[in-house]
C-alpha cells in the first residue's frame, strides 16, 4: 500500500469557537497567510487533528503548512462565507491527497 492509498483524512466539525477568531485577526488586517500558518492558526488547528494519518502519508506539519497556504484563497473564502466548511475542508483533503500521490510532500 502506498502512502497516499493509506491517507485517510476526515472533515473536521467546523471550529466554529476559531473561525471567529481568524475572522476577527482578518478585520484587524492581519494577513491570511498568518491566519492560515501562524501559531495559532488553521494549520495547527488541522495539524492537531489529522496528524497521525499525514504522518502515516509522510507529511509532516511543514508539508501541511505548505499545502495549506496554497489554498489560502479557499479558506478565506470560508471564512468570509463564500464556501461551506465541508466544501473547503473537502478541497483541501484532496489537495493533500494529490500531493501526497504525487510523492510531493515530504518531511517526516
Amino acid at each position: 500500500m502506498t502512502a497516499a492509498e493509506a491517507l485517510h483524512l476526515h472533515v473536521p466539525d467546523e471550529p466554529v469557537a476559531r473561525a471567529d477568531a481568524w475572522r476577527a485577526a482578518l478585520r484587524e488586517g492581519r494577513d491570511i497567510g498568518d491566519v492560515v500558518s501562524g501559531d495559532d492558526g488553521m494549520v495547527a488547528w488541522l495539524w492537531s487533528r489529522w496528524r497521525a494519518p499525514l504522518a502515516a502519508s509522510c507529511v509532516d506539519q511543514d508539508a501541511l503548512s505548505r499545502i495549506t497556504t496554497g489554498y489560502r484563497r479557499e479558506l478565506r473564502l470560508w471564512l468570509e462565507g463564500h464556501r461551506t466548511w465541508a466544501q473547503c475542508c473537502s478541497g483541501l483533503i484532496g489537495r493533500i491527497a494529490r500531493r501526497v500521490a504525487s510523492g510531493q510532500p515530504t518531511g517526516v
